[in-house]
């Protein structure tokens, strides 16, 4: 169509419409690629599909239909997030992380605990964004390091019960600080998460607080000053006794 077109034009018009025609294709293509909030809506639907509301995994039910989770993993492995504006790299990265955990421990299942699977976290690789990485460079090099957002740490989830429970929502890039937000405050007025006993005056919190306690620290706030911006309800005193309770490395399992 455009040979038998363009002979009858003079060459400057030729040019002209030869380029126009080869914008267009390339405009085209660009419309037709996925755009960023593909990939987060999959995996929010794949969610609703294996994540119940309490944040525990069907891994059984993962393990027997292996296509999806490769498919889902497969999206996180190719897209080039070099190019991304960092509100979107931290939501595909915070994505990449809980998608890569399900996977891995789904490869491994039925393993009472992350903790029995060798190298789970320093020494297995991933690849992410076309990167060949371990669970904790993806935490701290693509999240910690580059964001310096505490808030992180509500939204990993490492496939244990001690940890935060998943947003069944995945994060998305134009939303992402406000989720973040939501997600700090589900977790720091989640009983389970945060403890409060009035009655004793003391609160049992995550030993998260103290593995990276530098972090909190450098957002001005630690403790219960950091809990306490997050919960709606009553504030915790600041006179109660803070206590680590032992984080439990028991998987995050919902067994069918």
């Amino acid at each position: 169509m455009l040979k038998s077109f363009i002979p009858r034009l003079s060459t400057a018009r030729r040019l002209a419409v030869a380029a126009a025609v080869l914008l267009s294709g390339a405009t085209a293509t660009a419309v037709a690629a996925p755009p960023m909030a593909a990939l987060p809506q999959a995996t929010t639907a794949y969610y609703a599909k294996f994540v119940d509301e309490n944040g525990n995994i069907n891994y059984g039910a993962i393990k027997r239909n292996p296509l999806e989770i490769k498919a889902l993993v497969k999206r996180y492995e190719t897209t080039d997030a070099k190019m991304l504006k960092d509100a979107d790299r931290e939501a595909f990265y915070l994505n990449a992380y809980n998608v890569m955990v399900i996977s891995e421990v789904a490869a491994h299942y039925p393993a009472e605990s992350v903790q029995k699977i060798p190298g789970f976290f320093d020494k297995n690789l991933v690849t992410v964004a076309g990167e060949k990485m371990t669970l904790n460079d993806l935490e701290a090099k693509k999240l910690r390091e580059p964001f310096h957002d505490p808030r992180v740490h509500f939204a990993l989830v490492c496939g244990a019960k001690g940890c935060p429970r998943l947003n069944r929502q995945a994060y998305v890039g134009n939303q992402v600080d406000a989720q973040l937000t939501v997600q700090a405050r589900k977790v720091l007025q989640d009983p389970k998460f945060i403890r409060v006993n009035d009655a004793t005056k003391k609160v049992q919190i995550s030993e998260i607080f103290k593995w990276f306690e530098p972090e909190f620290k450098a957002s001005g706030k630690t403790g219960l000053a950091y809990i306490n911006q997050f919960r709606d309800s009553k504030a915790i005193p600041a006179t109660y006794a803070v206590e680590y309770y032992t984080y439990d490395w028991a998987l995050n399992d919902r067994k069918q």
